[in-house]
């Protein structure tokens, strides 16, 4: 297992490509560092700036304290000193080797005193023993990918860069993949940088996202911090809006078919989930699932009800806007600017949100087949 402790990832950098201009800047502390944004936003331009197979034009890149590139200092280490591991869209395994061959390939260019992985764990972690003599040509879109994983994490690197290594698999094949990164995260305290344009993988997998558009970072932080704030819609998009909480497993009722989660909302309950008990994750309440009273319900079919305070209002020039509710934890709730008009709804209101149950399903949660992480 490697002994590397959790990282410090320092980015400030700047790069022209034609007409396009780079400028970005961010820190992040542990896990996986997620560039969510459009196409085109310049996420695979800054990877290839920490890859090292691209120079910025200025600025300076350190990782767990050790500088990759310091254009005032003149640092600027080789892709092959930088000890950077690179998972793309495709595996891009070696055709004419085994899955063996290919995993061993990284460990070509690790020097044996420094050797931290263990060939034997990474196989074990990533399920690939019974693939091990078969040729990359008879192999799953998601078992390239697991092969292509491992042989970066065999160069031992201290960056793993990850762009948008689930964009080229359906969505049966992600949910075999996103365990395994799942499992990258919490098994090596190796800093991961993940690229995705899919709200469902960031929110499931990162610790820090970093929004891009148009070359530049327009807001860094936990996915809960980035997720409730209105103004980035824009770019979080507008039809995905919704909060995003942390829930802990509590209970359940089996006899309806029940999950319970706490929040710092209270508790939430949602289909049954198979979930053992202090299994924590994170869930997405979409805005459109959000409808709110000025008074308690009683005597109705939703099973969530929670007390809370208008924090802002996000008109539209339609007839629908966003109510950003504080029940503890940012909520977002999507009502017509009539019902706004209704209920006198501002800032300071007292509200009360409601949620139903049967809106939550596994899709909530990033895709299908959620793997909780244990506490």
């Amino acid at each position: 297992m490697s002994e590397i402790s959790p990282s410090v990832i320092d980015i400030n950098v700047a790069k022209r490509i034609g007409n396009f201009e780079l400028d970005v800047q961010f820190s992040s502390e542990h896990g996986i560092t997620a560039l969510f944004g459009r196409s085109g936003s310049g996420k695979t331009s800054l990877v290839n700036l920490l890859a090292g197979l691209s120079i910025p034009d200025r600025g300076r890149i350190t990782v767990a304290g050790r500088e990759l590139f310091n254009s005032t200092d003149g640092v600027n280490l080789t892709p092959q000193k930088r000890r950077v591991g690179y998972v793309f869209q495709e595996g891009r395994l070696f055709p004419h080797m085994t899955v063996r061959q290919n995993l061993r390939y990284g460990l070509r260019f690790v020097p044996s005193a420094e050797k931290r992985q263990d060939f034997s764990h990474v196989v074990d972690l990533l399920a690939l023993d019974r693939f091990l003599d078969r040729q990359p040509g008879s192999l799953s879109g998601g078992e390239k990918q697991r092969v292509a994983i491992g042989r970066a994490l065999l160069t031992d690197p201290r960056l793993l860069l990850m762009d948008e290594p689930l964009a080229s698999l359906d969505a049966g094949h992600k949910g075999e993949i996103l365990p395994y990164i799942e499992g990258l995260r919490d098994e090596f305290q190796i800093p991961i940088v993940y690229v995705s344009h899919s709200l469902d993988e960031v929110i499931r997998l990162a610790d820090t996202m970093v929004l891009l558009d148009q070359g530049k970072n327009r807001a860094s932080g936990t996915v809960e911090d980035i997720m409730s704030r209105l103004d980035l819609r824009p770019l979080t998009g507008r039809h995905e809006a919704g909060a995003v909480l942390p829930v802990t497993v509590v209970g359940g009722e089996p006899e309806f078919g029940l999950t319970v989660l706490s929040c710092p909302a209270g508790t939430l309950t949602v289909p049954e989930l198979e979930a053992p008990l202090g299994s924590s994750f994170r869930l997405r309440v979409r805005a459109r699932d959000v409808s709110l009273s000025l008074d308690r319900p009683k005597n109705t079919s939703v099973l969530n009800v929670f007390e809370g305070t208008v924090s802002e209002i996000l008109g539209e020039d339609g007839p629908q806007a966003e109510v950003l509710v504080d029940v503890g934890v940012p909520l977002i709730a999507r009502v017509t600017r009539k019902s706004i008009a209704t209920l006198e709804l501002a800032p300071g209101k007292r509200v009360y949100a409601m949620v139903k149950a049967a809106a939550i399903d596994r899709h909530s949660m990033g895709l299908a087949g959620t793997r909780p992480r244990r506490n």
